[in-house]
């Protein structure tokens, strides 16, 4: 693993698409600043953090996505990951928010935008952005946001969480391989209110109650709706209300 630290960055993202583009990068390779002036989540918005505080990496994954329709499966793989580590931390409640926030009970406490760029030869290569409270302790203005810190009333090592977050990465992508229905199961059942009755709304801002089931292959989360029909939604689509 090839480690770049950098202190301010405008996205972490950005600088390893950047290098990537120009010359031949190693796999897992990492990039992590203190503060990130423009740092993005899902649909553009934008991700706060204070500086010094927080993980905030980025890391190039290659030779695991071949084909377009699969991009999602590293969505999954680096949520568990995540998760994962987070358990040997005995961080309680952690779960998935559909698509990629990392939840402690009702609280965020990180967020995972994976970019994916198809080259000339058809390969697709990958940079994972995620973005981890820590030890920061005040969130002005963002109530469900919380960190390691606050949770557990302690101090955490970020350089080590950074360490195991990436190694079980490593660990993960060739047993995904291997096993691929055993890791989906085991994302499926991560999911924030998994089978729980919650309240939605739709593009239309049209408000319903259903159930979440699962995700699609394509990553579209699947809803049980009250007629019990199961319909799915992309991103866009429909927003939980919790």
């Amino acid at each position: 693993m090839k480690l770049i630290k950098l202190d301010a960055i405008d996205s972490t993202n950005e600088f390893l698409k950047g290098i990537s583009n120009k010359q031949a990068v190693e796999n897992f390779t990492v990039v992590t600043a203190e503060s990130q002036l423009k740092g993005k989540g899902q649909m553009g918005a934008k991700w706060d953090s204070e500086s010094g505080k927080n993980l905030i990496m980025s890391v190039l994954v290659s030779d695991f996505l071949f084909e377009i329709e699969d991009v999602f499966n590293l969505n999954v793989v680096v949520s568990l990951a995540v998760i994962n580590v987070l358990e040997s931390y005995n961080i309680p409640e952690l779960s998935i928010k559909w698509p990629n926030d990392i939840m402690s009970a009702n609280k965020k406490i990180g967020g995972i935008l994976i970019e994916n760029s198809i080259k000339g030869d058809g390969t697709i290569t990958s940079v994972v952005g995620l973005g981890l409270n820590i030890n920061q302790i005040q969130f002005e203005n963002l109530p469900r946001a919380s960190s390691l810190a606050v949770i557990c009333n302690s101090n955490f090592d970020k350089e080590e969480i950074l360490f195991q977050i990436v190694a079980k990465l490593e660990e993960m992508i060739p047993l995904y391989k291997e096993n691929a229905a055993s890791i989906w199961e085991d994302y499926s059942k991560k999911l924030f209110k998994i089978e729980v009755p919650t309240a939605f709304s739709d593009e239309n801002n049209q408000n319903f109650m259903g159930i979440i089931t699962g995700v699609s292959s394509i990553g579209k989360l699947k809803i049980q709706l009250e007629d019990d029909s199961v319909c799915e939604y992309n991103l866009k689509e429909v927003q939980m209300l919790y």
